[in-house]
């Protein structure tokens, strides 16, 4: 009998998994983190960020293949052994545990600067923690349902951005390639944070009930994220001037301000409000990964209490640490590099070093 069986999701629920924990507070700025490194050209560095993320997670996806049945730690402690593969974990415990905070942080200074100025961060924090707990704790069936609700609730939210375009002007995105393709190379790092969350699919391999299908899944998620990119980046593009979209922290609810409708006033509000939902896919996956982690750390199979833990920490944090932007920023980009290491050094040494490991052992056994 599989070890997970019990939990199996359908390929459906991978899909938006996959792309629910790509898609958090990153959109809402990512305009004009990419105007700022490579100018109107910065939606062409959103396909190549696509297409290393995309390659990135195929890498994992052929480790995984090799060991249909194992999660990351599984693992790591079938490859490493049992104290040097827990040792090897710990880092990548602290990474995604971290990830699910700055997001939450993202989130809740957002919530503050816009609905609640006077409420202080941990009160804020603790409402997102009720409903996420309740998410988290019920394991990755759950937390997959959810993930394909939110997305069919949303479906239909970003044709509100189409309502700009009577006055924007498309002039503003030629020539292509203005000062060639150094800024559009370099500029594909800044997409890293955007794109974070292929790492999930260490966890959410092994519950797939139809593996055979898991990198057609992988495609379609990573290509929901593309499109939804370029969709949001084209558009504040066109509609604001190349310099003056560098002046906008967000410039995605500021492109909203513009809008306006007889019996609603403040469009962005109601877009931020609803856009939480999404953003909250992107934190659940990270603190399951986390809590799924320790527990088998701990060799515990509820991770229920783990959950509860992760939330009280991160209710701290934010009455001890009172997040600020600055802070958020410079936890982005210390994220952002930790980032390029997991996605991208990690599945090719793991595939090599697993590749390498299968050898010997048919070796020692012939």
């Amino acid at each position: 009998m599989k070890k997970y069986a019990l939990n199996e999701i359908t390929l459906m629920q991978y899909i938006f998994l996959i792309q629910g924990a790509q898609v958090g507070t990153g959109m809402l700025s990512l305009p004009r983190v990419l105007a700022e490194k490579s100018g109107t050209d910065g939606w062409i560095v959103i396909l190549f960020g696509g297409i290393i993320n995309f390659a990135s997670g195929w890498i994992i996806l052929l480790t995984l293949r090799k060991y249909p049945d194992f999660t990351l730690p599984d693992l790591f402690k079938y490859l490493f052994g049992k104290w040097l593969g827990k040792l090897f974990l710990l880092p990548l415990i602290a990474y995604f545990a971290s990830y699910g905070w700055v997001i939450i942080a993202n989130s809740m200074l957002f919530i503050k600067a816009w609905f609640l100025p006077k409420t202080p961060e941990y009160w804020i924090v603790l409402l997102f923690a009720i409903p996420g707990y309740l998410i988290v704790r019920h394991g990755l069936r759950v937390l997959a349902r959810y993930a394909e609700l939110v997305f069919y609730m949303m479906l239909l939210t970003p044709l509100i951005f189409l309502l700009t375009l009577e006055y924007g002007h498309w002039i503003h995105l030629l020539p292509l390639f203005k000062e060639g393709w150094e800024p559009i190379i370099t500029g594909v790092k800044k997409t890293v944070f955007a794109f974070a969350g292929n790492e999930i699919l260490f966890f959410v391999y092994p519950f797939l009930k139809k593996k055979q299908y898991a990198v057609h899944g992988l495609l379609i998620a990573n290509t929901l994220t593309i499109l939804l990119y370029l969709y949001v980046t084209v558009i504040c593009f066109v509609f604001y001037t190349p310099d003056g979209i560098t002046s906008l922290n967000q410039p995605v609810l500021s492109l909203l301000k513009t809008i306006e409708f007889r019996f609603l006033e403040r469009v962005d509000m109601i877009f931020l409000a609803i856009y939480l939902f999404v953003v909250s896919r992107a934190w659940s996956a990270y603190i399951y990964c986390t809590v799924f982690s320790t527990c088998h750390l701990l060799r515990k199979q509820d991770h229920s209490s783990h959950t509860f833990i992760y939330f009280i920490v991160a209710i701290g944090c934010a009455y001890v640490v009172k997040p600020t932007w600055n802070q958020a920023d410079q936890w982005v980009t210390l994220l952002s590099n930790a980032g390029m290491v997991v996605l991208y050094v990690l599945p090719v040494l793991l595939l090599v070093y697993a590749s390498g490991f299968e050898k010997y052992r048919r070796w020692r056994a012939g």
